[in-house]
């Protein structure tokens, strides 16, 4: 039976501003400037002063930023990178293809996040080689950057943010909100056509208040040249297509409208949950934490006991889709198993390490979450969650 209920329609989202969207795109093809062309600019400006950060530079996508941001570091083959476990691959893919040396740290079992919890026996891991560390904003909710930002000053550490799955979040940093991705020293997204500002196709930023960050930025993600042929540094070759800047100047007008949306059927799923299964005897709702805004990129719920997989297959045969965001942690992955490092690797006492990332992998299913969601669906959805 073929899913009436869809993770998220791109389609009903595009039709509504269609024109528009058609408009630009035609101004582009008109001009035929397809790489570099003015609406790129446009929107590095327009994004800039939307997070209130000095510097946007756009990429090819969201892998590429985060590759971008580890390369104008000058980090060295060998240095040592702390990533979360529970997290999409890009994030420490990169730090492996650089050479470097990804040291895996257990996430918050509730938020799915980097905070104070998770970072208790961050100590253990870190050793004279250890660099940097990349928070990621999972499911779009912050994680806790006063913790993050106390952690990395400790101990001499650049902070590179990964922001795919939040942009448009804000995070309370002492007595200032600031937007994420704008926090660490380099934050990175990205514009698939499913994050919270999607392309027609793949694109990706950085951003940084750093002057000569950005300067450095840039010239990498253009084969390491300021000037055309004088090439300083071995870089790559990562554009924002302009067709694609063009789009995303048009939905970025829409996005905390977007925004709005998905908190909004975020509340009714949880209000629905609460009150079906008020003692959490069943599954957990997402957590909001109080220093940061949720995008809700996706609604995750855990669910307790073995019936995570049973219940998955429950909702496809209603004919309604559901995702599993991710079914293993990175330490699990046999791409990591020569490279990566976990805290067991530094002391000999520590054992299960990440044992929360491995109870998250076989526990979590996020469920249809969009801008056009309706509330019908959404009381079908949690009926059918319900009824199993």
């Amino acid at each position: 039976m073929g899913n009436k209920i869809q993770m998220i329609e791109l389609s009903k989202e595009h039709n509504a501003i269609r024109e528009e969207i058609e408009a630009a795109i035609n101004k582009v093809i008109d001009s035929s400037a397809f790489i570099h062309g003015e609406e790129v600019e446009l929107f590095e400006r327009n994004l800039a002063r939307y997070l209130n950060v000095k510097h946007v530079i756009g990429c090819a996508n969201g892998t590429d930023a985060l590759q971008i941001a580890l390369m104008a570091l000058d980090l060295k083959p060998g240095d040592q990178v702390l990533v979360p476990a529970f997290t999409y691959v890009a994030t420490a893919e990169v730090i492996a293809l650089l050479g470097l040396v990804p040291v895996m740290y257990d996430v918050n079992p509730r938020n799915f996040n980097t905070d104070s919890v998770s970072l208790e026996n961050i100590e253990e891991i870190i050793t004279e080689n250890t660099k940097a560390i990349v928070p990621v904003h999972l499911f779009g909710q912050c994680s806790d950057m006063n913790a993050v930002l106390a952690v990395a000053k400790k101990y001499n550490l650049k902070v590179v943010e990964d922001c795919a799955q939040a942009l448009g979040a804000k995070c309370k940093v002492g007595e200032d909100e600031k937007m994420a991705g704008t926090i660490g020293n380099i934050g990175c997204t990205s514009f698939f056509p499913t994050k919270n500002l999607g392309g027609m196709g793949d694109g990706g930023a950085l951003f940084t208040n750093d002057d000569a960050l950005a300067a450095r930025i840039r010239m990498i993600a253009s084969h390491g040249q300021e000037k055309k042929y004088h090439h300083k540094v071995i870089g790559c070759n990562s554009r924002l297509d302009t067709i694609q800047a063009a789009v995303l100047n048009v939905k970025l007008k829409y996005l905390d409208g977007y925004l709005a949306k998905r908190r909004q059927a975020a509340s009714l799923y949880t209000t629905l949950f609460t009150k079906a299964d008020p003692l959490n005897k069943y599954l957990y709702t997402p957590l909001e934490e109080e220093y940061s805004t949720h995008t809700y990129h996706q609604y995750t719920l855990i669910i307790k006991g073995n019936t995570r997989d049973a219940l998955k297959q429950h909702l496809a045969d209603k004919g309604i889709a559901s995702m599993i965001y991710y079914p293993l942690p990175l330490s699990d992955q046999e791409a990591f198993q020569n490279i990566a490092l976990r805290r067991e690797d530094f002391s000999d006492a520590a054992t299960d390490s990440l044992h929360n990332s491995e109870y998250l992998a076989k526990h979590v299913l996020s469920l249809p979450m969009n801008p056009t969601i309706s509330k019908e669906e959404i009381e079908l959805i949690v009926n059918e969650v319900i009824n199993f």
